[in-house]
């Protein structure tokens, strides 16, 4: 990915259509009008409709209820309220349009929220004569008639959410992703977890994003997966340090279990100049780690290309193979690791394995390191069975 070299956030004091601010016209972002918050408020999305009008999260600033009265909008115009996550300064503000306009009758709202969002809010709002609707992740809601994913995003909180508008690839980030800064796990208030976190993370690397709005600091059009990536690699360096170059902070994360985050900085310092000579090498093995067999095997196939006796790349191209199913050309690349590196016990293991699968399984017991490992991991499933089983 190229990074932007203009890295520009659109902000505005008043209501403002993001079709103004961000120059998209787009049905989504013309229908949007959007609110910065500031000091102790998040940001405020008003989605309108001719059906009705929805807010994905309220913020906590009494000004904005007041200003979208002067625009002409009714708080009775408001049908539903979307929220990201619990914290006050995202939540709050649904109270102002109960309490500020009375003069407008009261309002029918459906609070739309995760499940494990705060209980005095839930309380609070049930009081007020709210419905609520308690979400826990991969429903489709309709906002102002606007279908959005409700994607469930731990980290920041254990009920943080995102939605997500696949027409135009844009997501309604919260806290999870936000332009200029990470959001801390809030661990103690509110559940936040930095393994959940980087959870989160995966997952909306996965969608192909466009635009994010997030819950503090300016919109980023165009820029999706920029502010995304930029989020994953601050949460990455929580871990690994902020001056820890790429490939050994890749290892860090390898040795942790984080092979996801491992690959990304892997990617990372490929892009170098002069990217660390084991690089691609340790990618490949992640990639099978991860069981993306066939992506390993190309680019183990490129190292054996340039080295045909790589005992490392021959020992992560049969893994490769077997995972795939390919046992033949498994054994193949195994039998020449075994010729080159004798002393490497784990590629029995492989070998044995490849032959047990093949139907071959004397030649596999025959094989000292795959009985071993074979008897070893009986035995501890055998004593597994026995403890899990109830006492007469």
């Amino acid at each position: 990915m190229t990074e932007p070299t203009d890295f520009e956030l659109h902000t505005q004091e008043d209501w403002t259509p993001l079709s103004e601010l961000t120059g998209i016209q787009e049905p989504l972002f013309e229908a949007t009008l959007f609110l910065f918050g500031y000091d102790f408020s998040s940001n405020i999305y008003l989605l309108q409709g001719p059906g009705g009008h929805a807010i994905i999260d309220p913020g906590n600033d009494y000004p904005a209820y007041m200003q979208m009265v002067e625009r002409g909008i009714k708080p009775t115009e408001i049908k539903k309220i979307a929220v990201t996550h619990g914290h006050h300064d995202h939540v709050m503000g649904a109270i102002e349009l109960f309490r500020g306009h009375r003069g407008f009758g009261t309002p029918e709202l459906e609070i739309i929220l995760h499940e494990a969002g705060p209980v005095e809010f839930k309380e609070m709002m049930r009081n007020l004569g709210c419905r609520l609707t308690e979400v826990k992740g991969g429903e489709t809601i309709v906002l102002a008639g606007f279908e959005l994913e409700v994607i469930h995003t731990p980290g920041h909180t254990i009920d943080g959410l995102c939605f997500y508008h696949a027409p135009s690839r844009t997501l309604f980030s919260g806290d999870t992703v936000l332009p200029t800064i990470l959001a801390e796990p809030d661990e103690k208030a509110a559940g936040g977890s930095l393994a959940h976190y980087f959870y989160s993370l995966r997952v909306l690397r996965q969608r192909q994003i466009d635009h994010v709005l997030p819950g503090h600091g300016g919109v980023a059009p165009n820029l999706g997966r920029f502010v995304v990536d930029e989020t994953y690699d601050a949460l990455i360096k929580r871990v690994v340090g902020l001056e820890t170059p790429f490939f050994e902070g890749a290892a860090k994360l390898a040795q942790q279990g984080l092979l996801e985050e491992a690959l990304f900085y892997l990617d990372k310092e490929l892009r170098q100049e002069n990217p660390h000579p084991q690089a691609r090498e340790m990618k490949g093995f992640l990639l099978n780690d991860l069981g993306r067999g066939q992506e390993a095997l190309e680019i183990l196939d490129e190292l054996l290309r340039q080295d045909p006796d790589h005992a490392q790349a021959l020992l992560g191209k049969g893994v490769a193979l077997l995972g795939l199913g390919r046992y033949a050309d498994s054994l193949a690349a195994l039998e020449r690791v075994a010729a080159l590196r004798p002393d490497l016990k784990e590629v029995q293991v492989y070998q044995g394995m490849a032959l047990y699968l093949s139907g071959r399984e004397a030649e596999a017991l025959d094989l000292p390191a795959f009985a071993e490992e074979f008897t070893r991991r009986l035995k501890d499933e055998l004593s597994r069975l026995a403890h899990s089983r109830p006492s007469s």
